[in-house]
C-alpha cells in the first residue's frame, strides 16, 4: 500500500504534464511515451557518470523540455498534424534514448540517487516518505496553478479554448503551443528520472503505454473531483494518479495477472468517461460538487473580478458569438 501511494505521488508529476497538454492546451500529445524514457535515460546515464543525482534530474527535465519543444516546432512551424508530430518525436526518441544509455537497460542499484537518503534512514515505504513526496507533488501543483493565472498562462488557456479568437487579439499561438508542450514534457521527463531512481534502473521500454496511464489519471481525477477551476482540475489530476495506482495495487492483490494491466488501464479510462454521462457521480456528494458551486453574487456597484477559468470561458463564448455573427 505504501509503495502504491509513493508511486502515485511520483507519477503525479507526469499526470500534471498530461493535464497541461490534453486539458489546458487541448492538444493530443503522444510525445509522453518517449520523453518519459528520455528523462530516465538522461538521469541514469549522468548518475552512473558520477554527476550529482539532483543535477542529473535537472538535466533530465531539460531533455524533456527539448523533446516537447521539437514536437511544438513540427506542429506549428512544420504544419504537421499535432497527433502525428507527437508520434514522430516519440519514435525518434527511441533511438536517441538508446544512444543516451548505450544499451537497453542501466542499473542504478549501487549508485546514489535522490532517494538514497530515504533508503538509508529506512523512510521509504513509510508515512515519512509519503509526506515528503506529497509536499513535492503539491509544490508542482501550486506552481502550475500560479503559472496558469499569469498573463502568459491565461494566453495558454485561451489558446486551448479558442485559438482563432486569441490570435486576433495579438497573441502568438505558435509560441504558447510550443511553450506548453515543452513544459508538459519537462514534467513528464522529471517523472521518468524519479521513477528510474526509485525503481533502481532505467529501461528503454519503461515509457511504453505511459500516455494511457496519464490519461487514466487525469480522467479519473476529474471524473471524481470535477474541473470547475484550475485549482480543482490540477488537484484532480494529481489525486487521480494516486487513485489509479491504488486501483492497480488492489487488482494485483486480488490475483490479476500482470499481463492484463494495460487492459485494466483501458477499462478504467472507459469507466471514468462513461460514469459522468450516466449520472452516477452526481448522486455521490463529493469534492466535485464543491468545485462546481455557483459563484457568489457580487453586490451592486462593485466590479466582478473574474478568475482565470472564467476568463477562458468568456474567450470561448466570445469566439462562438463571433462565429455566429459572421
Amino acid at each position: 500500500m505504501f509503495g502504491a501511494l509513493e508511486l502515485g505521488l511520483i507519477y503525479g508529476a507526469m499526470a500534471l504534464g498530461v493535464y497541461l497538454t490534453f486539458k489546458v492546451l487541448n492538444f493530443p500529445d503522444l510525445t509522453v511515451d518517449g520523453s518519459f524514457t528520455t528523462g530516465g535515460a538522461t538521469a541514469a546515464s549522468l548518475i552512473i557518470a558520477g554527476v550529482n543525482p539532483f543535477l542529473a534530474t535537472a538535466a533530465a527535465i531539460g531533455a524533456g523540455l527539448v523533446a516537447g519543444y521539437i514536437t511544438g516546432l513540427l506542429h506549428t512551424k512544420g504544419g504537421i498534424d499535432g497527433l502525428l508530430a507527437g508520434i514522430l518525436t516519440m519514435i525518434g526518441l527511441w533511438s536517441i534514448n538508446l544512444r543516451i544509455m548505450g544499451k537497453a537497460n542501466l542499473p542504478l542499484l549501487r549508485e546514489d540517487t535522490v532517494f538514497t537518503p530515504l533508503r538509508e534512514n529506512m523512510w521509504l515505504g513509510s508515512w515519512i516518505s509519503i509526506a515528503i513526496l506529497l509536499i513535492f507533488a503539491l509544490i508542482l501543483k501550486f506552481a502550475i496553478d500560479w503559472f496558469l493565472t499569469t498573463d502568459l498562462g491565461l494566453a495558454i488557456q485561451a489558446t486551448g479554448n479558442n485559438r482563432e479568437m486569441i490570435r486576433s487579439l495579438g497573441v502568438n499561438t505558435d509560441n504558447t503551443t510550443m511553450l506548453t508542450l515543452a513544459l508538459s514534457n519537462g514534467f513528464v521527463a522529471l517523472c521518468g528520472a524519479l521513477i528510474a531512481q526509485y525503481q533502481g534502473f532505467s529501461d528503454i521500454s519503461m515509457g511504453i503505454g505511459l500516455i494511457l496511464v496519464g490519461l487514466a489519471s487525469v480522467i479519473l481525477g476529474q471524473a471524481v473531483f470535477g474541473s470547475r477551476n484550475i485549482f480543482v482540475a490540477s488537484l484532480g489530476a494529481l489525486l487521480g494518479s494516486v487513485i489509479y495506482r491504488l486501483i492497480i495495487f488492489l487488482a494485483l492483490r486480488a490475483g490479476l495477472d500482470t499481463n492484463d494491466m494495460k487492459l485494466t488501464t483501458a477499462l478504467l479510462v472507459v469507466i471514468a468517461l462513461l460514469l459522468p454521462r450516466w449520472g452516477f457521480l452526481k448522486r455521490i456528494p463529493s469534492l466535485k460538487g464543491r468545485g462546481n458551486r455557483a459563484p457568489a453574487s457580487v453586490p451592486a456597484g462593485t466590479t466582478d473580478m473574474k478568475g482565470p477559468a472564467e476568463i477562458a470561458d468568456v474567450s470561448t463564448t466570445s469566439g462562438a458569438g463571433a462565429g455566429k455573427e459572421g
